[in-house]
Order: structure tokens, then C-alpha cells, then sequence
């Protein structure tokens, strides 16, 4: 059974958190504030996942974040945000949380960005005394207009990173997110040109595992069904270096925000971008706006193999 403790100091933010959740399989705890959590934790409790308010007594959001990031990295940690904790929240992301849901967003974006964070946090670990052996390994990707490639590339190079002690579980769950949206931007925004506003409107057939007539429709169409993701990987213990390259008609990179920026939270298509600069160490887009270039590195705290 999947553990979700949920950090609020509200009752009645927790009452409402809880009913949004009673649907999942998911078996919800929960702590008024952060060090309540930390002692739940050093007791022996175990979690797949921390929800956490950000702006609470005693320890806050941004404290927990940062302890569940020392003590407990297998445990990722998603923000709940409130107006004005945009600096906040971009802060945390950068420390070491892995996704952050607007308190005014619960009911529409919560269940699905803790199933996207779960989801991220199952790496299959089978081959894990083959890959310590690997030191270092390229590949070259020509991906087909299908979402079903993205998840078991995904955890093939999450694998990798694993065997070769890039950096740790945490690290790999932010990354594994990172690429999700930089993948999932490549094929709907970039082959497919659907608009983050129409993305919007078909959210929940998304969610549903259903098509829609939009995409039917585009990938009936030679324009852009014919259109291939690239996707190059460089990966050895100093770094991993991810090229992702679509066939779209890319974007005007002069108008992306600077990382860091609270205004990207309000921005179309911000919270993509976000996490990509958040969770890794460089990203840069070519002038064409149609190929990302993302490089993870060497974790300054993790060992590699004989270090």
C-alpha cells in the first residue's frame, strides 16, 4: 500500500486534502507542521511520498524539504503553494522538492501530480549489479509521435544513472520528472503543434487514457505524424547530457523567462519549463526553439564507484 503523509497546520485544508485523495489506494497520514513530520520519520515511519504546505509553524515547507533531502532522499516531496510563495516555492524546487500544486489548483492538478511523482519514483532496480559495472554509454534516439515510448525510456536511463552513481534516488526522480516534460513538450507542443491552451482543454481525456479528436487528428495527418523526436544521450559519472530535438515549428526563445523568475509559475506551459531548470543543473534552447539541451551533473555530496 502506497503511504502519503500530508503536512498542513490547517484542519480544515487537511479535512478537504484527505477528501481529494479517499478515491486513490493511497493510505494518507498526516502532521501539523514539519517537525511533527521529521519525528514521524526518525520513529521508524515510512512514506512513498511527502505533501507538504509550505508556509507553516515550528518548521516549514522549505525546512522539510531540505531535511527530507539529507536524512530520508528516497522520499520525494511535493509543495503545496499559496499567492505570494511563488520565490519560495522555486527555492524549494531547487532544493530538493519534486513538484508543487497551487492550493487554489487542489482539485483539479493534486491526484495527478502525486501520481506523476510516484510514478517518477519507481525505478526498476533488476539490473542493478549488471549496470555498476557500466562506466559510461551513449545512445541515439529516433522516437515515433507515441507516449507510450516515453515511460520505458525513462526508466532505462534512470537505470543507467543508478548503476553508474550519478547522484542519488532523489536526484534520479527529478530528473526522470524533468524529462518527462521535456519529452512530452516535444511531442504534443513541438510534432504534434498543440497549444498549451488546448493541452489544457483536454485534460482530463488525458488523464483518462483516452485520445482525442485533436490528436487523432494530427496523427492522421502526414504533416505531422511523419515528424520523429530525437532524443541523444551522453551519460558518465561526471554528468549526463540530454539532447531532446523535435520537428516542429519551434518557439521564440528570446521570450523565455530567466531561471529563477517567479512570473514562469504564471506563464503558459511555465511549469514544465520550471521543473527542467530546477531539477537540472543547465538547460539551453537552440535559436530555433525546437531542441533542449539538459545536462544533470555528478551529484558534489555522491560517491562514485570507488570514491
Amino acid at each position: 500500500m502506497t503511504r502519503i503523509l500530508v503536512v498542513e497546520d490547517s484542519q480544515t485544508q487537511i479535512i478537504h486534502i484527505c477528501g481529494l485523495l479517499e478515491q486513490s489506494e493511497w493510505d494518507v497520514d498526516t502532521a501539523v507542521n514539519g517537525k511533527q513530520a521529521v519525528q514521524r520519520l526518525e520513529a521508524g515511519e515510512q512514506y512513498d511520498l511527502i505533501l507538504t504546505d509550505l508556509m507553516m509553524p515550528e518548521m516549514d515547507g522549505l525546512q522539510l524539504v531540505r531535511a527530507v533531502r539529507v536524512h530520508y532522499p528516497g522520499t520525494p516531496v511535493i509543495l503545496m503553494t499559496g499567492q505570494g510563495t511563488d520565490s519560495l516555492a522555486i527555492e524549494a524546487l531547487e532544493d530538493g522538492a519534486a513538484g508543487y500544486v497551487p492550493k487554489s489548483m487542489l482539485h483539479e492538478r493534486l491526484v495527478e501530480e502525486i501520481a506523476q511523482v510516484l510514478h517518477a519514483a519507481e525505478v526498476d532496480r533488476s539490473y542493478e549489479r549488471l549496470l555498476s559495472c557500466l562506466n559510461r554509454n551513449e545512445f541515439e534516439f529516433e522516437l515515433r509521435n507515441e507516449v507510450a515510448l516515453i515511460d520505458p525510456l525513462i526508466n532505462l536511463l534512470l537505470q543507467m544513472m543508478a548503476g553508474i552513481q550519478l547522484c542519488d534516488s532523489t536526484s534520479r526522480i527529478r530528473v526522470g520528472l524533468a524529462l518527462e516534460h521535456a519529452l512530452l513538450n516535444a511531442l504534443y507542443r513541438g510534432n504534434l503543434e498543440i497549444s498549451s491552451g488546448q493541452m489544457q482543454s483536454m485534460h482530463e481525456v488525458l488523464l483518462s487514457g483516452q485520445g482525442t479528436m485533436l490528436i487523432d487528428e494530427r496523427l492522421a495527418d502526414s504533416k505531422f505524424s511523419d515528424r520523429r523526436i530525437y532524443f541523444d544521450v551522453k551519460m558518465s559519472h561526471e554528468e549526463a547530457r540530454f539532447v531532446i530535438r523535435d520537428q516542429g515549428s519551434g518557439f521564440d526563445v528570446s521570450q523565455l523567462p530567466k531561471p529563477g523568475d517567479p512570473d514562469v509559475l504564471e506563464r503558459e506551459g511555465g511549469k514544465g519549463l520550471l521543473l527542467m531548470q530546477s531539477f537540472m543543473d543547465e538547460v539551453t534552447f537552440n535559436p530555433a526553439g525546437n531542441e533542449v539541451t539538459m545536462v544533470k551533473r555528478r551529484d558534489a555530496s555522491h560517491q562514485t564507484k570507488g570514491g
